[in-house]
């Protein structure tokens, strides 16, 4: 997993904080831990997206090992992704099933090919 959620981040922040529109003390406090929050959880989706579409593409060109190599980075990102609330529980789930099973698919097509 190479790089990180939050990695240019900062402008997007900036920028956000610049145009909070809040009266009082604590909903300004509330908008800057909005935007934060938002931030945080466009990059946690992010990198789990790409991550499912890097395997969903191994898995379309039938590219057993990278799928294979790309699978469990995957699970650990959407792993990561419903622990920080930003998927759905059941959504998380649904993703990981998914995505395995095509995996599994794709490596018993490949040995009975070989076997």
């Amino acid at each position: 997993m190479t790089g990180g959620y939050g990695e240019g981040t900062s402008s997007a922040l900036r920028i956000a904080q610049e145009t909070v529109v809040a009266n009082h003390p604590s909903s300004e406090k509330r908008a800057r831990q909005a935007i934060k929050r938002t931030v945080r959880n466009r990059d946690i989706k992010s990198a789990a997206r790409t991550y499912m579409k890097r395997l969903r593409d191994a898995i379309e060109n039938r590219n057993a090992q990278e799928a294979e190599k790309v699978l469990a980075p995957c699970i650990k990102l959407v792993d990561r992704a419903v622990a920080k609330g930003v998927f759905p529980r059941k959504t998380g789930s649904r993703y990981i099933s998914r995505l395995t099973a095509q995996v599994a698919g794709l490596k018993a097509a490949g040995s009975a090919a070989i076997g």
